[in-house]
């Protein structure tokens, strides 16, 4: 299972080897120049740095993409906002050369808890709907950079390995308080004893709207899903009394990763850890986050879906 978002320190050689790639500078050879409008002329002449994806699983519809922007030594370069274009990449056309379909914006958020200041809880995060499958180029640009940009690029896949926004929750029967011992049910010390009260399946029949969380946090080796955990367990408070549930779900088997995972990853068809998604009254997902997240951008799918 590979980590949804790794941190700065662990990233530094892959950085300097995505630098290495050919990416727009390169692609220029052999071509004219690039159009106006293309991404070689949005990107400009000035120096290119490395964009690092936390997110890949994608399917036609809403896509949320998140990544880190960093300099040529691994550190993250942290605007409030990143001007963004987003080309699909056609056969025979380089990357120089290629017209993007969509701008938008893409908005720095912090991973961590209120109160948690530790290091590399910063990611960018976009938002797009893309229908159709294929590849695609981002293009990232500071306000007022002068030509510093980064480029990146995802895959939609024909449908993603994880729940589609739109689609039925999966009714497992997660363990709650009461019928599993503490430490089976959690990593999270202390235990996180208000996220481990209700099961998804009893959430369905009840239909109840409830956020659900698949993290480890003794095990990540992202180390995302303790924060994950802790943004959860904060907005969860946020909305007491509101009827929205909150829910945390362990990946492996007796919270033991040389057992695999357990039967509750294979039943959402996870393909990467953390994991959360926001469901309605329902049943049906409204809302997931691959990897890191935010209090406001989890915060904000709540109000917006389940109340």
């Amino acid at each position: 299972m590979p980590p949804a978002l790794p941190t700065l320190a662990g990233v530094r050689a892959r950085v300097v080897a995505l630098l290495a790639l050919p990416l727009l500078a390169a692609a220029c050879g052999g071509s004219s120049g690039p159009g106006a409008g293309t991404l070689g002329s949005l990107a400009g002449s000035g120096e290119e740095l490395g964009l690092l994806p936390g997110t890949a699983d994608f399917g036609p519809g809403p896509v949320r993409y998140s990544f880190l922007f960093l300099n040529q030594h691994g550190q993250s370069i942290d605007h409030p906002s990143l001007r963004i274009w987003i080309a699909r990449a056609r056969n025979g056309v380089p990357l120089v050369d290629t017209v993007p379909f969509l701008k938008t914006t893409a908005r720095i958020e912090s991973t961590a808890p209120p109160g948690d200041a530790g290091e590399g809880h910063m990611q960018y995060v976009l938002h797009a709907t893309i229908d159709r499958p294929g590849k695609f180029w981002v293009l990232a640009r500071p306000p007022g950079s002068g030509g510093v940009h980064g480029v990146g690029d995802f895959i939609v896949q024909p449908r993603s390995h994880s729940p589609a926004v739109g689609s039925p929750a999966p009714a497992s029967d997660t363990p709650t308080l009461g019928n599993e011992p503490i430490g089976r049910l959690t990593t999270k010390v202390p235990p996180d004893r208000g996220l481990l009260r209700y099961s998804v399946a009893d959430s369905l029949d009840w239909h109840a709207p409830f956020v659900v969380t698949f993290a480890t946090p003794a095990f990540c080796s992202s180390k995302t899903c303790g924060p994950v955990v802790d943004v959860v367990d904060h907005v969860r408070k946020e909305f007491a009394g509101s009827g929205v549930r909150f829910i945390h779900v362990e990946i492996y088997k007796d919270n033991n990763p040389s057992k695999g995972f357990n039967r509750w990853v294979g039943q959402w068809h996870l393909p990467t850890e953390p994991w959360t998604f926001v469901v309605g009254r329902d049943g049906r997902i409204k809302a997931k986050f691959e990897g890191a997240l935010s209090v406001g951008e989890l915060a904000a799918a709540v109000r917006r879906y389940a109340l």
